[in-house]
Formats: C-alpha cells, structure tokens, sequence
C-alpha cells in the first residue's frame, strides 16, 4: 500500500482507539448524553451542510429514515450509553467490551430469520471471546480489588455492543437505501443520533446537573477532540479507506482500537492492567481476530466459487 492509504488507517488506528480515554475525560464535568448531543449534532451539522454546498443530493424522505434508524441505534443507544458507563468503569474497560461487537453481530445474524449461520471456528470465537469477557467483568467478585469492575457499567457497555451490533446489521441490510455519499450517510446519523441524545439528556434531567462554569479544561479539550478528529477525521479516513484499501485490512481496527486505548489509558490515565485484564483481552481480542479472518476467508470462496460458476457457464454456451 501507498503512503496515502497508510496514513488514513493510522488515523483511524489512533484516533478511535484513543476516544474512550476522551470520553472519559470529558464525561468527568459534562453530562455526558449532553455532551455525546453536542459531539454528533456538531459534527454532523458540520458533515451535512459542506457536502451540501459541495454539491451532494438532497437527502430523500427514505435516506433520512434508514440513516436515522442507524444514528438510534449507533449513536444515540451505542454511544450515548458508553458516555454514561465511562462515569463508572475505566476508557479501557470500556475498549475492551466494545470491542467485543463483532461477537455480537454473530450470535443476531445467526439468530435473526434468514441469517448466516455461524461455522464451527466462528461459533468457537463468538464463545471465546464471551469467555473473556466474563473473565473481565468477573461478576462473581464482589470484594473491593483494585481490578474490580462496576457491575451496572459493565451492563450498560454489553448493552451498547449489543445496539451498536443491532444498528450495524441494519445499516447493512439498508445499505441500498442510504446515501451514495457514505460521509453524507455519516452526517445524517449524526444529526438524527445526536438528537436523540439530546432527548435522552432533557429527559434524564442533566440541563439541571450541566454547570458551564465547572466544565474544566481537560473536558472543553475532550470534547473538541472527539468533535474534530473522532466524529470528523476519523470517519472521513475510514470512508476513504473502504473505498481504497483492502477490506481484510482495514478490519484490523476492530482489534487495533482496543490495544491503542489500553496503551493510552495506562500513560495517560494510569489505568490499572492486571494479570486477569492482560487475559481476558487476549481471549476478546483473539476471538474477534478468529472470527474476521474465517468470515473474510469464507466470503473470499464464496466470491471463487461464483467466478467459477459464471466461467463455466460462458464455456457451456460456446
């Protein structure tokens, strides 16, 4: 690969790894379903209104129904909830639970009607990873160790893999009736999403709790960041990347992300990361790396066999 194709990946590497550690910093003074509301609703006004004046289609009535359901699903649910967790449970905790999803879109696409049914080696991983992420949670300690996990965060983190895992599998579904433009699809999900998390923060109360003098600086600095490089930067890089690099490789930041937030939450942060931290992430991780290479292979022999097909239907007809 080029120069030009590296650097985007790396952007996406670092960028969305480092996220949860500034989630956390910036949920320690902002509400954070507000503060989620202002990331998307300002990224996304951003996205929408430069593709607009660039040239980009208006939207139909069908593209903003099947972009919002995604930004629910990814954003206001997903998102919203990993904000929320992130008062509770360390960034990365949080790094490795959500890098847990792939697990999930196995067990829904095997479970909805019409889905794809795992193999064995998928089925080994999808229980692989669970495993560590039990051995993470470690439900059963309920004594005070330093490594201990809040029990109602890590619940509220599940529950995000398993609605970014569900908007996911619909996103795919739908993919016909989003926009041609995937940054137009991305900024639409970011207005519908960072409404609903606007929604969500009224209704929660957290007008009441926001205290713009209290906000700090490492906060407000979160904040943009997230803004910029995690709503805008990044995203832009991995639509440029789908479209230009080879699929197999860029599906290395769902196990790339996960590292990069432990790394900088240790120096940053001084995240604890103990023995049992150390193996759960080697059981989610390596699991999530099973599944993405047997599914890539799988879809690579799919695609031979079509080929296949189609040449020796061309000879039948000579």
């Amino acid at each position: 690969m080029k120069l030009k194709a590296w650097l985007p990946l790396i952007a996406v590497y670092i960028i969305w790894g480092s996220t949860y550690l500034a989630i956390r910093f910036a949920v320690e003074t902002i509400p954070p379903f507000l503060m989620a509301a202002t990331r998307m609703l300002t990224a996304g006004t951003i996205l929408f209104t430069v593709l607009r004046a660039t040239g980009a289609p208006r939207p139909t009535l069908a593209q903003w129904k099947a972009a919002g359901v995604v930004g629910l699903f990814l954003l206001t649910g997903s998102n919203g909830l990993v904000g929320w967790a992130e008062q509770r449970v360390v960034s990365n905790v949080a790094a490795l639970i959500i890098g847990a999803t792939p697990l999930w879109i196995v067990l829904i696409d095997a479970l909805r009607p019409g889905g794809e049914r795992p193999s064995f080696q998928v089925a080994l991983g999808v229980l692989i990873g669970f495993a560590g992420v039990i051995i993470l949670i470690n439900p059963f300690n309920s004594g005070d160790s330093p490594d201990r996990v809040d029990l109602i965060g890590a619940a509220a983190l599940l529950m995000a893999s398993l609605l970014w895992a569900t908007g996911s599998i619909y996103g795919r579904e739908h993919h016909r009736e989003m926009p041609a433009h995937p940054l137009m699809a991305a900024g639409m999900q970011m207005l519908v999403g960072g409404s609903g998390l606007l929604i969500v923060g009224t209704l929660s109360g957290e007008w009441g709790r926001l205290n713009l003098a209290a906000i700090t600086r490492e906060s407000g600095l979160a904040l943009a960041y997230l803004i910029v490089f995690g709503s805008i930067v990044a995203y832009a890089s991995y639509s440029w990347l789908l479209g230009n690099a080879p699929t197999p490789l860029v599906a290395t930041y769902a196990y790339v992300n996960p590292l990069v937030a432990v790394l900088l939450g240790r120096l940053l942060a001084n995240e604890p990361i103990s023995p049992r931290f150390l193996f759960s992430a080697a059981f989610i991780i390596g699991a999530v790396v099973l599944i993405n290479t047997v599914r890539f292979v799988q879809a690579s022999n799919r695609r031979r066999a079509v080929r296949l097909s189609a040449q020796g239907a061309e000879t039948d007809c000579e």
